[in-house]
C-alpha cells in the first residue's frame, strides 16, 4: 500500500465515519463503527510499529470528533496490537502472500468474517466497558458490545460486497 492510497483511505474513513455514521445508532443499543475498517484492511505484513502508529493516529481523530478522551484512541491500539497475533491464529493452510490485504474477494467469506468478528470484538468490547467505567451496568454493556460488534461487523461486509469486488 503506497503512501499516497493511505493518507486517502485514512481520510475517506474518518471523514465518512464523523460526518455520516457517526449518527448511526439502532434503538441506542448497537453502534457502527466502521473507521475500524482502515485497520482491518491494511496489509498484512505491515510494520508492526507502523500498525501501532496508524491505530492511534485514526483513534485520536475520532476521539477528537466524538470527545471521547482516548477511549477509540486506546481501542485502535489494542486492536492493532492484537492484529497480528489474530491473523496469525486464523492463517490458511497456505499462508498468506506478500502484500496480501485481508479482503473478502481474495481471502474468501468464511477467513474474512472470523477475522472481522475477532477484530471487531476486541475493539468493542473494552470500548464499551471503559465506556461505562464499571460493572454495575455489566448485562446491558455486554448487550450494547455485543449488538455493536454484529452491527458493525454487517456492515464491513456489506461494503466489501458492494465496493471491493473481485
Amino acid at each position: 500500500m503506497n503512501n499516497l492510497s493511505s493518507v486517502i483511505s485514512f481520510i475517506t474513513y474518518l471523514a465518512f465515519q464523523v460526518i455520516f455514521i457517526r449518527h448511526w445508532a439502532l434503538f441506542d443499543l448497537a453502534f457502527c463503527f466502521v473507521y475500524l475498517s482502515f485497520l482491518l484492511f491494511l496489509p498484512l505484513q505491515i510494520n508492526p510499529l507502523l500498525l501501532l502508529l496508524l491505530g492511534f493516529g485514526m483513534g485520536f481523530c475520532i476521539d477528537i470528533f466524538y470527545d471521547t478522551l482516548g477511549i477509540h484512541a486506546a481501542c485502535c491500539v489494542l486492536v492493532a496490537y492484537m492484529r497480528p497475533r489474530i491473523t496469525s491464529l486464523i492463517k490458511p493452510s497456505g499462508g498468506y502472500d506478500v502484500g496480501m490485504k485481508p479482503y473478502l474477494s481474495i481471502m474468501g467469506a468464511q477467513w474474512f468474517i472470523i477475522y472481522t468478528l475477532l477484530i471487531t470484538t476486541i475493539h468493542h468490547l473494552p470500548l464499551f466497558m471503559i465506556e461505562a467505567w464499571g460493572a454495575n451496568l455489566l448485562s446491558f454493556t455486554l448487550l450494547k458490545a455485543f449488538l455493536s460488534i454484529i452491527f458493525t461487523s454487517s456492515v464491513v461486509v456489506m461494503f466489501q460486497y458492494l465496493f471491493y469486488r473481485s
